[in-house]
């Protein structure tokens, strides 16, 4: 039940993310989520977005510097203390998050070791991961995105 993180390596210099940004416009690939941070000279996007084959498709083409993995994708509820109750739940789990960043709506990504085991130990939990195709649908309305 994980999804498809991109993680793409740009030299950190006015333009590079815009074109990227507008590469995936190109293509009609939607972002549903980013994370930009910065390693001195170059930095690392990690893009959630709803064609992940097709975007790093576009990146290879491009010859942009690109990889994928799998994150947990949570939905989290619009209300205060969300976040730490996911965290909470995490670590009464003994899940190590090795990072994790927002997307849009109240999703967040998450890093962990072991995705698998990850999803078995929050199967009975009051957790909602969300799949790649819950990424497909449009934002707004009553639909899961």
């Amino acid at each position: 039940m994980s999804v498809s993180q991109i993680s793409v390596f740009l030299e950190s210099q006015p333009g590079h993310l815009k074109r990227v940004l507008e590469m995936f416009e190109d293509e009609n690939i939607s972002v549903r989520g980013y994370s930009a941070s910065d390693t001195g000279d170059y930095g690392i996007v990690r893009f959630i977005v709803d064609d992940p084959e097709r975007a790093l498709a576009a990146l290879e083409k491009s010859g942009a510097a690109a990889t994928t993995a799998e994150v947990l994708c949570a939905k989290l509820a619009d209300k205060p203390g969300e976040l730490a109750r996911l965290i909470g739940v995490m670590a009464e789990c003994e899940i190590n998050v090795i990072y994790s960043y927002s997307l849009i709506s109240t999703y967040i990504a998450l890093s962990v070791k072991d995705i698998a085991v990850a999803e078995k130990l929050l199967a009975d939990q009051p957790i909602e991961l969300i799949t790649q195709d819950d990424l497909r649908k449009p934002v707004g309305g009553d639909c899961a995105c």
